[in-house]
């Protein structure tokens, strides 16, 4: 009679359970491509990151994690050119090679053409780059979703690219961990980003930021960032001290108002009378 299997070899046969998903050239039956799906899956693990634009003004917020509490926290946005930056949300170490590859792509084009790459032609490269991964054995998926904010002659623009090398434009949109709580937020008021100022839509932005939190947390300058970016005025980015004064702004909106003052007899204060109306 043969002896049972150990519990490490049980384990790791249900580890390999699933004969579709060792690469992403092969097709399981259902018609899906597991390796992408993962990729997917690490995008929304990922701390959130939140985008939206005005008629003006293209804006991006992060949530930065720190690995521990001696440590700094990482950065989630990058600069690419003058005219385009990118909020991330899934694997960091991907997205420094998608951003060197997006910074070259932009040299390359203003040394050829003199003049600044379109931000949709930009987001299409990427979105290229990133379906390469999905085709080809040996690859994997990179396992990043990209919020693009950028700026052209055609206005602001706000593009997504996910893994599986779709790309899409948005108004405003949300990805990461608990991202539809930001998003429910941005489909409720994206509305008003339209004739927005800057400092409007900062505070939209780390309001919808805010909702992704986890219970327990809170937003503050350490873990917060904001990029922004306009025709006339080049990618920007506020973090720690210069991002202070609005996350400041919205713990004071936060605040309960105060209660009215008692009475020597510890009773709530009577409210003053009403001025009597002028009459005829």
């Amino acid at each position: 009679m043969s002896a049972s299997p150990s519990p490490a070899i049980a384990g790791l046969g249900a580890m390999f359970r699933n004969q579709y998903d060792t690469d992403c050239t092969t097709w399981s039956p259902a018609g899906r491509i597991h390796q992408i799906e993962y990729a997917l899956e690490a995008v929304k693990q990922g701390s959130a990151a939140i985008g939206l634009r005005s008629n003006k003004y293209a804006i991006v917020a992060t949530l930065k994690r720190a690995s521990s509490e001696l440590s700094s926290h990482q950065k989630k946005i990058f600069k690419i050119d003058d005219h385009v930056g990118v909020a991330i949300a899934g694997l960091v170490a991907d997205a420094r090679v998608l951003a060197k590859y997006m910074r070259t792509e932009c040299i390359n084009h203003r040394y050829t053409y003199d003049e600044p790459m379109q931000v949709n032609r930009l987001s299409l490269k990427v979105a290229d780059k990133s379906q390469i991964g999905t085709i080809r054995a040996g690859h994997r998926p990179y396992g990043i979703g990209l919020l693009i904010a950028g700026a052209d002659h055609s206005g602001p623009h706000l593009f997504e690219t996910q893994p599986s090398g779709q790309y899409f434009e948005y108004k405003a949109w949300a990805i990461g961990a608990r991202s539809q709580a930001g998003r429910t937020y941005l489909e409720k008021h994206y509305e008003e980003f339209v004739d927005a100022d800057l400092d409007q839509l900062i505070v939209h932005a780390l309001t919808a930021l805010r909702d992704t939190l986890s219970t327990g947390t809170e937003l503050t300058s350490a873990n917060a960032a904001v990029g922004f970016v306009s025709e006339d005025q080049s990618f920007t980015i506020l973090e720690d001290d210069l991002i202070k004064a609005y996350v400041d702004g919205l713990k004071k909106d936060d605040a309960p108002a105060p209660a009215p003052a008692a009475d020597a007899t510890g009773a709530p204060a009577e409210p003053a009378p009403a001025a009597p109306m002028d009459e005829d």
